[in-house]
């Protein structure tokens, strides 16, 4: 469980590609924070640390993406010198800066459009049609595991404003039209349309 809230940029060391791909990362997080088999969010994507070593300057983990988180988000776009957004587990007591992310990626946007006003950036997404029904205005999204509130809606399209602070800490600010990004859409609208979707067998319409 995440807030949406990034705490560190993390760099791609090294891939090393097989059944299951193990993926390098060099982070400032300090390496006794961590624990084996610990969840760390990956530019949205909850990923299980199953190596980590000291560096001088922070820690370099090792994860493993299997083929289905590979096909369904930008992972598999990743190439060595990559820079990720990189989120802690949330832990109870913790601050609830965000909202609730769970690290499930439910599809790649594409950006459309990017508009930088006086610091400001203004970014228009497309979505899959398939999540088109969970994008509200003023509600929340996870973009390349970055908490964001929806500014306005257009079929599959939604616009966001990018304060100066979260572009400069983030990898938001490197978007351009034609870039992919991880979307994991609020869980609570997802589970209010699966509650209007289900109907036992045998329940009227």
């Amino acid at each position: 469980m995440f807030t949406g809230i990034v705490t560190a940029l993390g760099r791609i060391a090294a891939i090393e590609d097989g059944p299951v791909r193990r993926i390098t990362v060099d982070s400032p997080y300090a390496a006794h924070s961590f624990s084996l088999g610990c969840s760390v969010s990956h530019d949205g994507a909850c990923l299980t640390l199953v190596s980590v070593e000291p560096q001088e300057q922070g820690a370099r983990h090792v994860v493993e993406v299997s083929p289905e988180t590979l096909a369904r988000t930008t992972l598999g776009a990743w190439a060595v010198g990559t820079d990720v957004n990189l989120e802690r587990a949330l832990k109870v007591g913790d601050e609830l800066g965000g909202h609730i992310v769970q690290g499930h990626v439910d599809g790649v946007g594409e950006v459309r459009a990017r508009e930088d006003v006086d610091g400001w950036m203004r970014l228009r997404i497309a979505a899959p049609d398939a999540l088109a029904a969970f994008i509200a205005e003023k509600g929340s999204i996870a973009v390349d595991g970055v908490s964001l509130t929806v500014n306005a809606v257009e079929e599959n399209l939604f616009d966001l404003m990018i304060i100066p602070h979260t572009a400069a800490v983030t990898t938001l600010g490197r978007l351009q039209p034609g870039a992919h990004v991880n979307l994991e859409v609020d869980v609570m609208a997802r589970y209010a349309a699966r509650l209007i979707d289900f109907r036992p067998a045998g329940t009227p319409s």
